[in-house]
């Protein structure tokens, strides 16, 4: 896996093809994106870091240049950039995908995995002009709602589409036509030991709560705002720490709406914004309870964050995170993501100092059972082993 690292496009990779050490598998992985935008990039980092260990190579194609591929390439990963432009941009498609099918020859992976459904579009026809329609393998990164986009990706040929949580599963399987399904938990880092001064300072006599992603209107930062203001008018104090930034502008109208609700809330004194940090770590490691409101939520990586820290959590019980946060033991649901339900939730945390240790206890013991990034690289490379296996056994 470990080459020079100067800047690859697809082109240069045509003349190489060094063999492989046996039983290993190549890997050859479509991005759509160039930036670490949240869980599905963390998840796919943490397979990179354990493919050699694994014995396996895996070789990354993304699809726009960015901070992330540039960060790959001085690890020494390989790494290709195809700039595929945007899918109604039919000239760029057709290009992209022979660029992909050259690519995929001169590389010979044993597995195409497209890293989500845009990508899958691209490599699904890529492969199968390569002759290699039967090692495609796609990663549902939503819960599908049969948008367009799913329901494409879903008509191309696929070995399996792999999902993170049942939900996400059973939606998917709700898709024609039927597509072989694998479930893939997630994973996060054992976190390091926490030697640092703490990022904020933060009040101590009430409980800080804290909300940690992009600022994008599916995370549910403004409804954790409103649930914060319901539970002032029960008499139920909170600071609430709100961690991330409009990462790339992705959603930049509603980013800036942000600060003025703080306002007209009247929690200018009780509301801490960090925009965008390097490590969410130090600061999820300073709250006494984090919420995820993203409802639906596919998986919820950031909950498995803050259980590694031993702080307790609260999601939405919709999606993926009823499958590892077990309500009143390792965490807390809410019936929805709506204000109301994200107060009502958050209540009994809020009121028990002795339930918010016992909930985060818990929840350490679980992820470091289940949910570690070691136990994620297993999963990862089993599904993928076997799904390598069932092609050759054809």
């Amino acid at each position: 896996m470990v080459v020079p690292a100067e800047r690859r496009t697809a082109e240069q990779g045509i003349a190489e093809r060094p063999a492989r050490k046996g039983g290993s598998l190549r890997i050859l992985v479509t991005v759509p994106w160039g930036e670490r935008l949240g869980g599905a990039e963390a998840m796919l980092q943490s397979a990179l870091e354990g493919a050699p260990q694994a014995g396996h190579e895996m070789e990354l194609v993304f699809f726009q240049d960015g901070p992330w591929p540039q960060e790959l390439r001085e690890a020494g990963s390989r790494v290709y950039v195809i700039d595929t432009g945007r899918l109604r941009q039919l000239d760029r498609f057709v290009v992209s995908v022979a660029r992909l099918r050259r690519l995929l020859i001169a590389r010979a992976p044993d597995l195409l995995l497209n890293w989500s459904a845009k990508t899958h579009l691209y490599g699904a026809p890529a492969a199968m002009l390569a002759g290699m329609g039967d090692r495609v393998v796609w990663w549902q990164q939503v819960i599908p709602t049969g948008f367009w986009l799913d329901r494409a990706a879903t008509a191309l040929p696929a070995r399996a589409v792999c999902c993170y949580s049942r939900a996400a599963a059973e939606a998917q399987a709700r898709l024609s036509p039927a597509r072989t399904i694998r479930v893939v938990a997630a994973g996060a880092p054992v976190p390091d030991a926490d030697t640092g001064r703490p990022p904020l300072e933060l009040p101590a006599d009430v409980p800080i709560v804290g909300l940690v992603g992009r600022l994008q209107p599916w995370k549910g930062q403004d409804r954790l705002l409103r649930a914060q203001a319901l539970l002032r008018e029960r008499g139920l104090h909170i600071h609430t720490v709100i961690v991330g930034g409009d990462s790339y502008e992705r959603s930049p109208e509603y980013a800036a709406s942000l600060p003025g609700l703080v306002e007209e809330l009247g929690l200018g004194d009780a509301v801490t914004m960090t925009g965008q940090v390097p490590d969410a770590g130090p600061y999820i490691k300073q709250l006494d309870i984090l919420v995820n409101a993203s409802d639906p939520e596919p998986f919820g990586i950031v909950l498995l964050e803050g259980m590694a820290r031993g702080v307790a959590v609260m999601a939405v019980d919709s999606g993926g995170p009823g499958e590892f946060v077990e309500a009143g033991v390792t965490g807390m649901l809410a019936r929805s993501g709506a204000p109301e339900d994200l107060a009502d939730a958050l209540a009994p945390l809020l009121a028990s100092r002795e339930l918010r240790a016992a909930i985060g206890s818990a929840g350490r013991e679980r992820f470091m059972q289940q949910y570690t990034d070691v136990a994620l690289q297993r999963r990862f490379f089993e599904t993928l082993e076997s799904l390598a296996r069932s092609r050759a056994a054809r």
